[in-house]
């Protein structure tokens, strides 16, 4: 025994990923999760051990995961989960096969296949003994019933008995409990009255009851695999291993998670790249419809950035890794779809703590029915006991356990086919409240792919030190420079600093220098220069300055993303004010504004004075969606009340934001306010409708006007038209004339004053 323990803890560890920052991550598999009510138990039984950082349920993967602080804490998390009614597998991260997902909805779908067979033949059976079937016709027509439906019961109702025996077992009540204590009471009392000769019976109530419950739990079952499969496609997007060049240049094939930073590969046409990487030698047109929606091939050479999951169509590459698979972008979108459903917004808390109260609540209802009955009736226990029964099955709560989640689910994947990654559910929420957009405007309003115009004549030496300190910049006017003079040397220096809103600084050849804002750079020149007024009056973007020199200055030219016209119109017909937070200089983040008709602009801002102004607009009583995509950016992204950023934007950038767009077309942003208001609308609706259903159903229950068949019925028919509600989602109107431009958009390439498909 103890060393089958010490094995099964053994293959746990084995599972766990360390993480950058400390600590280890690992990803359980829990089936039994079904409702909001075992997200909450988990969370909080698992978050209260010690040792613990964080656990979060995913409800469409059902999964857990953790992250703890070292690697024996965990062996605490799975017993726990076991004793409070969740028996869990570890599984490797990764792994989001769809065995499991399949497997359980063919399960269900054969289950409800039998439970409507079998109640099909049971009702024909009960309309014979309404019709006025009595005596030994009767008895016979109950008997029949039972010997169908006793094994269909057993048969068709595991789901929930399992479920409910492991939430007793765990010493807690779930939905599944009254479900199941509802079924059981039925067919024992119709089994009583079959046996004895009396006059009602009612297996049909059971097994119809089952026959819905069923019906609902695979419409839930099917929506949370449609949401999978997104994540699935997206992993067998993923190599499994890649060619490697040894030293000697011989090629040799290595499995994808022992591919490290620096490592040199040979992806071969009709491989995909395994990790994101540079491309050192060859050129080959790639299929990026993964990054960027577009199905056209995008030619690629030696020097260009190229994502894992990419198709290489064309020609052999070798690509320089710079990513391990755990970061790559693929890895990055895959986890942001996995986290779509992890937020906790109002909504959801309003569902959990319905879901704590729901089964003590109903069994208390019942509990009163059948002692208010027994007394009213003089002691018929028969009356009172169909009573509480009726109550049991009509206050089922499975139409408010999907009002949320379903929701969330439909519009997380209207959102997914329209290249737009939701990184948390509850920012779906947020989203719908926007009432003020900020927009960056480098790499956000444009394309982030500026080329140079005109610029001072350089000496040789100054060309290699700005090309040294562009080499070092994220910044797009920085790789513009360092394009335009890629044929000069690299000095290479350990001192380069680069400062988000300001630029680069290193020492070279003893010198301070600086490449960034004019204003930032004047600061070393020469005394007096009149750099940074010039600067701006002409229209220059960046400055360049060894300490006591005069600047050389850089005026730049941006591609403007695709859609801004039509986005930012689409947000004035939604009534959401605009404006654009820049850190670029007046002049051109003027013209931007003229040419895009925003009255609201600032230019020349530091990440902190946009993360202050982002705070004024918020205690002014707006609502502030934070569009933007650098480092300098990652303040104002955490700061917004919702944040999206683009593909293309830094890490720190993409990890701030609660939404991520693929596509290149800036019309994402209208659309996702407009999916997340639908969201919310329809939410409202199914909060609504579920509590009119019970406001009606549960007082005619209990007062008896509600026999066992009918609540089966009505309780079912309640979580259908809930699911029915939520679907209409996929077509929610107003959006399909932004979804079919997020899929027909390309960037301009002529500049941000006369973009294509521009409006004079």
């Amino acid at each position: 025994m103890g060393q089958a323990a010490v094995s099964q803890h053994d293959a746990l560890l084995q599972t766990g990923a360390a993480l950058p920052k400390g600590g280890f991550e690992f990803i359980f598999s829990v089936p039994s999760i079904h409702c909001g009510g075992c997200i909450s138990k988990i969370e909080r039984a698992v978050s209260t051990l010690p040792g613990v950082n964080s656990a979060r349920v995913n409800l469409t993967l059902k999964r857990l995961r953790v992250v703890v602080g070292s690697l024996r804490d965990i062996i605490e998390v799975e017993e726990t989960l076991t004793r409070i009614g969740f028996p869990a597998t570890p599984i490797e991260h990764g792994d989001v096969s769809e065995a499991d997902g399949d497997k359980k909805a063919s399960s269900l779908l054969r289950a409800m296949g039998v439970a409507g067979f079998a109640a099909g033949n049971i009702m024909l059976l009960s309309v014979s003994v309404w019709s006025g079937a009595d005596g030994p016709t009767r008895d016979l027509f109950h008997l029949i019933s039972a010997l169908i439906a006793i094994p269909v019961v057993i048969y068709s109702g595991q789901v929930f008995f399992r479920s409910a025996l492991y939430a007793l077992r765990g010493g807690r009540l779930n939905m599944d409990v009254p479900i199941s204590l509802a079924v059981l009471l039925a067919l024992g009392m119709s089994l009583f009255e079959t046996l004895t000769g009396g006059a009602d019976a009612y297996f049909d109530a059971a097994v119809t009851l089952l026959f819905f419950l069923l019906i609902g739990r695979y419409l839930d079952q099917h929506m949370r695999d449609r949401a999978r499969k997104s994540v699935v496609s997206l992993s067998r997007l993923s190599a499994k291993g890649a060619t490697r060049i040894e030293a000697d240049g011989k090629l040799v094939y290595v499995p994808l998670d022992v591919i490290a930073p620096d490592m040199q590969l040979r992806v071969f046409p009709g491989d995909r790249i395994p990790v994101d990487g540079t491309i050192l030698r060859g050129g080959s047109d790639l299929d990026r419809s993964l990054v960027t929606g577009e199905s056209a091939l995008v030619p690629a050479v030696a020097g260009d950035a190229v994502e894992a999951g990419t198709l290489n169509v064309t020609g052999s590459i070798d690509l320089l890794v710079t990513k391990t698979a755990d970061q790559s972008f693929l890895s990055e979108v895959m986890k942001m779809l996995e986290a779509a459903e992890n937020g906790r917004g109002g909504y959801v808390r309003i569902a959990d703590r319905m879901a704590s109260i729901y089964a003590p609540a109903v069994h208390l209802l019942a509990l009163a029915a059948f002692i208010g009955w027994l007394i009213i009736s003089g002691g018929d226990w028969h009356r009172a006991l169909t009573i509480a029964i009726a109550v049991l099955i009509v206050t089922c709560p499975c139409a408010m356990g999907l009002a949320v989640p379903v929701v969330h689910v439909v519009g997380a994947t209207r959102l997914f086919q329209n290249g737009i990654l939701m990184r948390d559910g509850s920012a779906l929420e947020r989203l719908a409240e926007i009432d003020h957009v900020v927009f960056d405007k480098t790499g956000t309003l444009t394309m982030g792919d500026a080329s140079v115009t005109s610029f001072a004549e350089l000496s040789g030496r100054d060309r290699a030190r700005i090309k040294t300190l562009a080499s070092n910049s994220s910044h797009p006017a920085s790789k513009a420079i360092a394009h335009m003079l890629k044929d000069a040397p690299d000095l290479g220096t350990d001192s380069v600093l680069e400062k988000p809103g300001y630029g680069v600084e290193a020492s070279i050849d003893g010198t301070v220098m600086r490449l960034g804002r004019p204003d930032w750079v004047a600061e070393i020149a020469a005394p007096g220069d009149p750099a940074s007024s010039e600067t701006a009056s002409q229209g220059h973007r960046l400055s360049f300055a060894r300490s006591g020199a005069r600047p050389v200055r850089f005026a730049l030219e941006e591609t403007m993303r695709s859609g801004a016209q039509d986005a930012l119109s689409a947000l004035q017909q939604q009534h959401i004010s605009v404006e654009i937070l820049s850190g670029d200089g007046a002049e051109p983040v003027q013209l931007m504004a003229q040419h895009l008709g925003i009255d609201t602009v600032s230019a020349g801002e530091t990440p902190a004075s946009k993360f202050a102004r982002i705070k004024d607009l918020q205690a002014a009583g707006h609502k502030v969606l934070m569009v933007g995509d650098g480092i300098n950016d990652a303040p104002s992204l955490a700061a917004g009340n919702a944040s999206m950023a683009p593909a293309s934007a830094s890490d720190i950038g993409r990890q701030a934001a609660d939404f991520v767009f693929t596509r290149d077309s800036l019309e994402a942003v209208p659309f996702a306010i407009g999916i997340a208001r639908g969201a919310g609308r329809l939410v409202r609706g199914n909060f609504a409708l579920a509590i009119l259903y019970n406001c009606i159903a549960v007082p005619l229950a209990m007062a008896g006007y509600v026999t066992p068949l009918v609540a089966a019925i009505a309780m079912s028919a309640s979580s259908i038209v809930v699911v029915g509600n939520s679907l209409r989602l996929l077509g929610t109107s107003g959006l399909r004339a932004h979804s079919d431009a997020l899929v027909n958009t390309r960037p301009s390439s002529t500049g941000f004053t006369k973009p294509v498909g521009a409006k004079a």
